[in-house]
């Protein structure tokens, strides 16, 4: 099924139910009386966690953290209860209040709601949930990790916590797509244990049976985390639907904070490298290792160099070729919290080589390691590749939202979306520099539906031209155009609707960049760090651009001139946004090949 599909049965009362003990200010145990497939948990998101131990037959299954409801419901969550069908299940609930607080939990609304059901409504309930990009059925959802192709499938894993739409109880969510278009959800792939959260991480096809776990195995590397970051190792042998974590945890040990472990085999060396983010100390770590249980530490990078200002995540490296050219270059992506172009996260990266033990990075004409970014937007995170991608595809996915006010978002079914996919590459622009471009998966296209204007030719002056927009599917849709403005000095693309909603797009000819303003775009006042303009250069020198760009219910990404320039924002209009305006400042532009497609959804 599509992300957008979320159809189930309704909830309904199991038979049998729960008892409900108060034993003081801020304990309860509820004892599960009847049978059910799921425990369903009130949630209200102003509430402070809950620590619950799941006991089954007097012994601690699993630890999970609730904000159970205190005055009001917001929504339920389910704990599944299959695992332990026919054991004696208790949890004992340890409530956010102490002796000093006027209400007790026997208060708590929470209480009378909590009960035994067969299934799970997970039909959509949120005006903004996108319509053709990746969400979790319901709860927290940040960074993809861990994904990889394999037998006609891309697997999609990432940072999950399914009791609530805030984070917390980090485990590996999973989804499966054999487009990138239409995504099935699957269990929770890894779970936390006694060494902590699952935090993100990566996987990797052993092919040649070097770990031992058999050929073909998938083998997962990731952090867990606790008191302490450490790396830890988990193997498959049903192609990532379950995996069995290594008895030998953990695997690399550090005095100092590291996580989010990239793995990937070296032809060229032969052995396994793995890429470690040493977060605080504003580094990469470099490892090797012939079976991906012992490692050595290689070498390091980045110290002093491209934004500094934030933690140091989710690395990935990768060697591409320059296109035009026989030159082959390597790709070290380093992830950053905050500190991004436009504060909060942002995804920068570095063009260099890479001799299997460490990274060195290319300099500029000053002899300066240059900061690069690969999306000039406010929403744009966590970007890594899927590993053993056919046809040497080098396609990545990042998360669709920012640290800054990734928990204030106006949804709770759901908290965040991945961005569209994206296939990289490598160009060399008119000031020498080698770049990454990133462009829309070619699979995306199958999105298209009724094409509702068809190349379209225009001269463009001050007063304008105003295209409608699809109405269909909330409006949805790919707009596609070419611009001339060699004698212009300046574009200006509006989005817009009736409620006086708008996002304000203006190319700037002689700066040669692209703006992006949403401070109308719609509900904008949830967090002071929303409304932004943000600005990419361009990369052009001739006055020409070609766009690209993907409007879904609560985000726009833009992709120019192939994706050698791209920003992604989120926006959450009260209505959709229903017009396109384009006009121009110093002379007229020529528009040319405006195509806009409704889009379709299964």
């Amino acid at each position: 099924m599509s992300a957008a599909v979320m159809s189930m049965p309704a909830l309904t009362s199991a038979s049998g139910g729960v008892e409900v003990n108060h034993l003081g200010v801020n304990n309860t145990l509820v004892r599960v009386t009847g049978e059910g497939r799921y425990l369903s948990l009130p949630v209200q998101e102003t509430a402070d966690d809950a620590k619950i131990n799941i006991l089954v037959d007097g012994d601690i299954a699993e630890t999970i953290y609730v904000r159970l409801a205190k005055s009001k419901t917001d929504y339920t969550v389910p704990f599944d209860m299959s695992a332990y069908k026919g054991r004696n299940v208790l949890l004992d609930v340890v409530t956010p209040q102490g002796r000093g607080s006027i209400r007790e939990a026997k208060d708590d609304a929470c209480w009378k709601g909590i009960a035994l059901v067969d299934t799970f409504d997970v039909s959509n309930r949120e005006k903004y949930r996108p319509a053709f990009h990746h969400t979790p059925l319901y709860g927290w959802m940040n960074d993809p990790n861990g994904m990889f192709y394999k037998d006609g499938l891309w697997h999609l894993y990432y940072q999950y916590n399914p009791y609530g739409s805030k984070w917390q109880n980090l485990s590996w969510g999973h989804s499966v797509s054999s487009d990138l278009v239409n995504w099935e959800h699957q269990p929770v792939a890894v779970t936390p244990d006694g060494l902590g959260y699952i935090f993100s991480g990566s996987c990797a096809v052993d092919k040649n049976n070097t770990s031992g776990f058999g050929d073909d195995a998938v083998i997962a590397l990731y952090t867990s985390a606790a008191t302490s970051q450490i790396q830890s190792l988990a193997h498959s042998g049903d192609n990532g639907a379950t995996f069995v974590k290594y008895p030998g945890n953990p695997v690399i040990t550090l005095e100092s904070e590291a996580r989010d472990p990239k793995v990937f085999w070296n032809d060229e060396t032969g052995e396994w490298n793995l890429v470690l983010a040493h977060a605080l100390d504003h580094e990469m770590l470099f490892f090797t290792s012939p079976d991906m249980k012992n490692w050595t530490l290689t070498g390091s990078f980045g110290q002093g160099l491209g934004a500094q200002g934030g933690v140091w995540e989710c690395p990935d490296l990768f060697k591409l070729p320059v296109e035009g050219t026989d030159e082959t270059k390597w790709v070290l992506i380093c992830n950053i919290n905050p500190d991004g172009p436009f504060g909060g996260s942002g995804t920068q990266y570095f063009i260099g080589d890479f001799d299997g033990k460490t990274f060195t990075a290319d300099k500029d004409a000053a002899g300066n390691v240059p900061t690069k970014w690969l999306d000039y937007g406010k929403d744009h995170y966590a970007t890594v590749s899927w590993s053993n991608a056919p046809d040497n595809r080098r396609t990545v996915i990042g998360w669709m939202s920012n640290w800054q006010y990734a928990a204030d978002v106006p949804t709770m079914q759901f908290r965040s979306a991945n961005t569209l996919p994206r296939e990289m590459g490598l160009f060399r622009a008119a000031d020498g520099e080698v770049y990454a471009s990133c462009a829309p998966s070619p699979e995306l296209t199958s999105l298209r539906g009724k094409l509702t204007l068809k190349n379209v030719k225009a001269t463009i002056g001050k007063k304008g031209r105003t295209y409608a927009l699809p109405t269909a599917n909330d409006g949805i849709c790919e707009i596609l155009l070419d611009i001339d403005a060699r004698k212009a000095d300046k574009v200006e693309l509006a989005l817009s609707n009736n409620s006086g909603n708008k996002v304000v797009m203006e190319y700037d000819v002689k700066a040669r960049t692209l703006s992006f303003d949403r401070t109308e775009s719609g509900i904008v006042g949830f967090s002071e760090s929303f409304p932004a303009v943000t600005v990419t250069p361009t990369y052009e020198a001739d006055g020409k651009i070609t766009l690209r760009i993907f409007v879904d219910r609560s985000s726009i990404e833009v992709f120019g001139n192939d994706g050698r320039f791209v920003m992604t924002n989120l926006v959450f209009p009260d209505k959709p946004y229903s017009s396109l305006t384009v006009t121009s400042e110093g002379g007229n532009i020529k528009l040319s090949n405006l195509n806009i497609y409704s889009l379709k959804v299964k």
